[in-house]
């Protein structure tokens, strides 16, 4: 080490090892994702149990139904959210390849879109009876 890194403070040596810009509102998005799951899942966990001994035609109504259909769209885009956001933390921790890394973390992020999207295109179908 040289001098000038001793004489220096420590939000001195600190500064330009890292960026804090885009940290925060993933660590917020991250948390935002994980309570909004809390009442969906609660919701859903009741709902299955509820019908557990239901036919198809009994599914069929009760995803027809506005407000189920809405929040079942809702549980499974949060939980694609969600699980994105914890697999870029894997792979921007684990993956050190710059160009692995940028090719794993846009198939992940296009996998979650594109799964997010046909489970929400399912959900419609089913409501709509498609």
């Amino acid at each position: 080490m040289g001098s000038d890194v001793k004489l220096r403070s420590a939000l001195g040596r600190a500064r330009g090892l890292g960026s804090a810009r885009e940290g925060v509102g993933h660590f917020y998005a991250q948390r935002a994702t994980a309570i909004g799951m809390i009442p969906l899942s609660l919701w859903f966990v009741v709902s299955v149990i509820g019908l557990t001994h239901a036919d198809y035609g009994t599914l069929r109504d009760w995803v027809g139904q506005p407000l189920n259909a809405t929040l079942l769209s809702l549980t499974v885009l949060t939980a694609m959210y969600h699980a994105q956001l914890g697999v870029e933390v894997v792979i921007a921790d684990y993956v050190h390849g710059e160009t692995l890394k940028f090719t794993l973390l846009t198939a992940s992020t296009m996998a979650a879109f594109l799964l997010g999207a046909a489970m929400v295109v399912s959900i419609l179908k089913v409501a709509v009876g498609v």
